[in-house]
């Protein structure tokens, strides 16, 4: 299971109420968190989250809504007791530019190991998670990321008795281990089913629809999307600013047949963003608008 946590939805500025849009995952006890701007720490304090947890920070791109709440965060988990390294992953510049921050946050008792973006798409694996990382289209690189948890087949019990591999070998072929029977190695793949479906999430935000979205987000489980202006009569500012609309994070929601879409990161004068979330709703009917806090545990499917 993964438990899915979007601790904001503002953009630009937190506004009372309404904390900058930031995600945190969960898998195996392996804490994920996208994007950490201003008062991240607070939005995960009131969502019960102990940063202790963080092994890894991801950030789309350097706008200060997206990462200046870092320094308060590393401290803080700093004093959680922390000790185990963190690595962080962004585009191109991210040592030079978490060096700079750190000039309020100097010392901490764990080691920061930084993983840099070029443009071209990446895939990571890292802690169980499988990450896809593409570039996006906004005023400064920016990336989405997809991340999915895998799940072995089944174990295949009339394969193994018919070979006669001793029970006691068993657990560890079904762990992805292979094993050595009298001198003979088994390959775990060989009493293995085929892979089954597994878990899926999409975080995208600051962009405009691109193709990249669509491939990526394919059958998501969960696709989480920024929706910056809620009616298509900013599209002119959308388009300027380099942001979505509810109706193109839907049509992309649509295109790539996800489960489910969350709405986020919305312009601070979108006061009431539940308003217009049937202007979505006419084009992926499973749209929701996200909230501070918002969470699910996305399980496997049987």
């Amino acid at each position: 299971m993964l438990d899915v946590c979007l601790l904001g939805t503002g953009g630009m500025l937190p506004l009372p109420g309404r904390w900058l849009t930031s995600l945190f995952l969960k898998y195996n006890g392996s804490g994920l968190l996208i994007d950490c701007g201003e008062a991240t720490q607070i939005a995960m304090k009131e969502a019960g989250i102990s940063n202790y947890d963080i092994d890894t920070i991801c950030f789309t791109h350097f706008h200060a809504d997206h990462i200046s709440g870092l320094p308060g965060m590393l401290l803080s988990m700093g004093n959680s007791g922390r000790s185990a390294p963190v690595t962080l992953v962004g585009p191109k510049g991210l040592k030079r530019i978490v060096t700079a921050l750190r000039t309020i946050a100097p010392e901490l008792p764990f080691e920061l190991e930084f993983m840099e973006l070029d443009d071209a798409q990446t895939h990571l694996s890292l802690r169980g998670y499988e990450i896809d990382i593409y570039k996006l289209n906004h005023k400064v690189t920016c990336f989405g990321y997809t991340v999915s948890i895998p799940r072995m087949g089944k174990f295949d019990v009339e394969k193994a008795n018919s070979l006669g591999i001793p029970k006691m070998y068993w657990n560890r072929l079904q762990h992805g281990e292979d094993v050595t029977v009298d001198g003979i190695e088994i390959k775990s793949e060989t009493v293995m089913g085929s892979p089954r479906k597994g878990i899926k999430v999409t975080y995208c935000t600051d962009t405009r629809p691109v193709q990249a979205i669509v491939d990526n987000a394919y059958q998501s489980d969960l696709f989480i999307c920024e929706g910056m202006y809620g009616t298509d009569d900013r599209m002119n500012k959308a388009r300027e600013y380099k942001h979505m609309t509810f109706s193109e994070a839907a049509s992309l929601a649509k295109e790539a047949e996800v489960k489910e879409m969350w709405l986020t990161h919305f312009s601070p004068v979108l006061q009431r963003p539940g308003d217009f979330i049937n202007t979505a709703r006419k084009i992926f009917a499973n749209s929701h608008v996200g909230t501070c806090g918002k969470a699910v545990t996305l399980m496997y499917e049987d």
